[in-house]
């Protein structure tokens, strides 16, 4: 079957590869549609990061580069293996992308999104959404019900924001800033709309992402070109500041913006993966007891991100800004988001012969 596998920086092909193998309590899946994540961009341009280098196999799956890439993807069950209930072929699904060890102390209570052995399906070995099938285990599985498989592939990324919003503990109407509208600010924003935040702030310099946000979930777009964030933030709060910010953009600036934005006591949520190491004046922490929490992917989130999707308390039809195929995954799809970032929220891939 073809796969798109990741053979080092700036090369990703599109590879012939064995057909995976279904075995004891696994799934396999016909992908549909595979999202183009922001994590995959940053393994093309930079990597490997989270994908295992020559010679430094992954702790779970054994596996170092070339890879198949995609860990966004849905599509329909094709085969179960032995052992499997709950999963019948033709049902459509998603998948929840872990490898994950289950005896480390993070898994032993039940937090296996930061397992000390973490790998995501797309990055950490030969299964992937931008290939024809892949093979999951059942447990990674979830039913779409309804839902089309297009909205499906965005379940992924709507799950980070989701885990997110309720890391942060904000109460139904609460104040929020979200720093950043990309796709993590974008799912964020809707997510908080959904959990019935009071007053949902944006802040984002480019003009195409800000239409976004404003159809999104935001109550208000603030441009940090045009103002000082802390200062406008503060004025639309009464002087307080919001109660939590969600910082999305993995900038130092922005990092101090959103420690500046918050009220006193309140919170701030790093939902960036960093590229570097952040400065952070940790007297701005002090003085006013700020909370730092960094929110990882997902844990347990997907069902209740499938039924904000499914009960129509987040359109995520909106957040698709193109199609294509397998085969122009490089050119339409990774290039286009690294160089027209601004005009796109999120590429689907389609594995498929046919688009539609």
């Amino acid at each position: 079957m073809k796969a798109a596998r990741f053979h080092g920086p700036g090369d990703i092909r599109i590879d012939e590869v064995p057909d995976p193998t279904v075995g004891p309590g696994k799934v396999e899946i016909v992908v549909d549609w595979c999202g183009i994540c922001g994590t995959d961009l940053h393994e093309f341009l930079e990597g490997p990061i989270f994908i295992p280098a020559a010679g430094a196999p992954h702790p779970i799956t054994g596996e170092t580069l070339p890879v198949v890439m995609g860990h966004e993807f849905a599509g329909v069950v094709s085969a179960v293996g032995s052992g499997v209930s709950g999963v019948s072929e033709g049902d459509r699904v998603t998948v929840e992308p872990y490898y994950v060890c289950g005896k480390c102390v993070a898994c032993q209570a039940g937090r296996y999104n930061i397992c000390r052995s973490l790998g995501f399906v797309g990055l950490a070995g030969q299964e992937g959404g931008f290939a024809e099938r892949c093979v999951v285990n059942t447990q990674w599985v979830h039913q779409l019900g309804d839902l089309p498989t297009d909205i499906g592939a965005l379940v992924e990324p709507l799950a980070v924001g989701y885990h997110a919003v309720r890391l942060s503990g904000l109460g139904e109407g609460g104040t929020a800033a979200v720093f950043g509208a990309g796709p993590i600010g974008l799912v964020t924003a809707a997510c908080l709309r959904a959990a019935g935040a009071g007053k949902v702030i944006v802040v984002e310099p480019a003009a195409a992402r800000k239409v976004k946000a404003e159809g999104g979930g935001a109550d208000i777009v603030l441009d940090p070109t045009q103002a000082d964030v802390p200062d406008a933030i503060r004025d639309l709060t009464g002087g307080a500041g919001v109660d939590v910010a969600f910082e999305c953009a993995g900038i130092d600036a922005v990092l101090a913006s959103a420690i500046g934005s918050v009220r006193p006591g309140g919170t701030v949520v790093n939902v960036a993966i960093w590229g570097h190491v952040p400065r952070v004046a940790m007297n701005d922490l002090v003085l006013s007891e700020i909370t730092v929490i960094g929110s990882l992917a997902y844990c347990g989130d997907h069902p209740d991100t499938i039924a904000l999707l499914a009960d129509g308390k987040v359109d995520a039809e909106p957040f698709i800004t193109g199609r294509i195929g397998l085969d122009d995954i490089v050119t339409g799809g990774f290039r286009e988001l690294i160089d027209n970032k601004e005009e796109n929220v999120k590429i689907l891939v389609s594995p498929k012969d046919v688009i539609g």
